[in-house]
């Protein structure tokens, strides 16, 4: 897998302040909150690169789906 790119990026202390609040109310990175609006930006201005990646997901995976039982009672 290719290395991600690195960026330096400056803010304004309040903007940052409100982008981190943000990125902890749904469970992100400050990091990854801004990539995640900086795609979102780019798919809807139609400017999203087609060989753009998905976002790796990080965290624990997800448990299984359980599998329905056939406990039917018999007829």
């Amino acid at each position: 897998m290719p290395e991600r790119k690195k960026v330096l990026l400056r803010l304004d202390p309040a903007v940052h302040d409100a982008l981190a609040r943000w990125a902890g109310q749904e469970l992100r990175s400050t990091n990854a909150q801004i990539e995640f609006l900086l795609r979102r930006a780019l798919d809807e201005a139609g400017r999203m690169p087609k060989q753009a990646k998905a976002i790796p997901r990080r965290g624990r995976p997800r448990r299984p789906a359980p599998e329905p039982e056939d406990d039917a009672p018999p007829e």
